[in-house]
């Protein structure tokens, strides 16, 4: 194992870091992973027509298959509690033509969840953890239930956004409860055209290109620097994988995460949730296109879920890539690493903070930031100089756990072939 990123949560000194500000609403740093709950969230913590907004929620709210529900209380929700996000390629009639093959060619039938996201709130004292599964993991799909009562058989070993076209949100939802052993509460899903007109929303999202990024699947053609993204320049940039790192799903999902840490930053840093009339477009943007499992669609759940995690700095939240090794029955899909997994959610349910001792990405997809901050100065012989301890309650997680904490600073590792 290589050494870890010193300190509670801290990274490695080639990570550019960030102070860890107090928000009023750190959950919606968290879920704006999937651009979609984050919206959600602002109806219950603005508070404008609530139940009108839970309304429309309700139209086209999923029943999760097999997962318990959090029981109701008042104030945060008592004790850890899971919530999965899923970003899926709809080809919705609006933005049809901008997908090409996708939607009009051999590919175009069913829906496939691209983006699959595990977002652990801990209790006290509360963490959080966004866990990003690859597209292409291969791994057992349990029996589903489809919306229309018809059931999907279990099969031994499918590719994880396959789980989609056979039974919805809940098939998902299902296939991940299995294959970690936690149940999941609660889930959304979002759109190609939800991302697009979420992003376009929030005026877009600063990003960090280390090098040009070329991809001609997605039409990016962008020099090094920053760039601001927005409607479907964000969306391509979410989506580009030939562009970024070594061209597969891994570094795509590094890039996805760099992405999410600056629309954290520009959420809570440009007062974007401290504005109402502001939070009450993206709320009502964000019901237009997201769809909610049933568990999601009271305002108060939303409201105890933001409560539960309001205060957790930057530093306690950790994106990290589900370990993975590459499938020896096909180099271009990868399968679980069960050790590193077992060793990532045994930390969990202990609720130890995460120390970070692998790269930002298992597939080059972002590389360090230029540091924003003087070196550190070497350590001199005195006694009285405090040396950096790690906290009693951290684990050291496997060097093959690839990620970063929302207070690192990380750019698109691009490419220009």
């Amino acid at each position: 194992m290589s050494p870890t990123r010193s300190g509670r949560r801290q990274t490695v000194a080639r990570h550019g870091r960030l102070r860890s500000p107090h928000p009023v609403a750190q959950f919606f740093k968290l879920v704006a992973v999937s651009l979609a709950v984050v919206l959600v969230a602002g109806i219950g913590i603005v508070g404008y027509n609530v139940w009108s907004f839970a309304t429309n929620l309700n139209e086209d709210a999923v029943a999760l298959e097999g997962q318990s529900a959090v029981p109701p209380d008042i104030g945060a929700i008592e004790g850890g509690v899971n919530l999965f996000l899923a970003g899926t390629d709809a080809c919705e009639p609006d933005y049809a033509a901008l997908f090409g093959d996708r939607c009009t060619g051999a590919d175009s039938e069913g829906d496939l969840n691209d983006v699959n996201l595990l977002l652990h709130i801990s209790d006290n004292p509360r963490r959080v953890t966004v866990i990003s599964f690859p597209r292409d993991l291969m791994i057992p799909i349990p029996s589903c239930t489809r919306e229309d009562g018809s059931a999907v058989s279990a099969m031994s070993k499918q590719q994880l956004n396959s789980t989609f076209s056979y039974g919805g949100l809940s098939c998902a939802v299902k296939t991940i409860s299995q294959l970690t052993g936690q149940n999941i509460p609660f889930a959304a899903s979002v759109t190609f055209g939800g991302v697009i007109q979420i992003t376009d929303a929030i005026g877009g999202v600063d990003v960090c290109i280390a090098n040009g990024i070329r991809d001609p699947y997605t039409g990016i053609d962008w020099p090094a620097g920053t760039r601001n993204v927005q409607g479907l320049d964000a969306l391509q940039f979410l989506r580009t994988r030939h562009g970024v790192g070594d061209g597969g799903d891994l570094g795509r999902i590094s890039n996805q995460q760099q992405y999410m840490s600056r629309l954290a930053r520009k959420l809570v840093g440009e007062g974007v949730l401290s504005d109402p009339a502001t939070l009450y477009k993206l709320a009502t943007v964000g019901v237009e296109n997201v769809t909610p499992s049933q568990s999601l669609t009271n305002p108060m759940t939303l409201v105890q879920i933001a409560l539960a995690v309001k205060e957790v700095p930057f530093d306690e939240i950790v994106f990290v890539q589900y370990p993975t090794v590459t499938d020896p029955a096909d180099a271009n899909r990868v399968v679980p690493n069960r050790d590193a997994a077992d060793a990532l959610f045994a930390a969990i349910e202990a609720n130890q903070q995460l120390v970070l001792t692998g790269k930002t990405s298992q597939g080059d997809g972002t590389v360090a930031a230029d540091p924003t901050q003087s070196p550190t100065p070497e350590p001199t012989e005195s006694a009285d100089v405090a040396q950096p301890t790690t906290p009693a309650d951290s684990v050291a997680l496997p060097s093959s756990i690839a990620g970063q904490t929302a207070a690192e600073e990380t750019c698109s590792n691009g490419n220009l072939r």
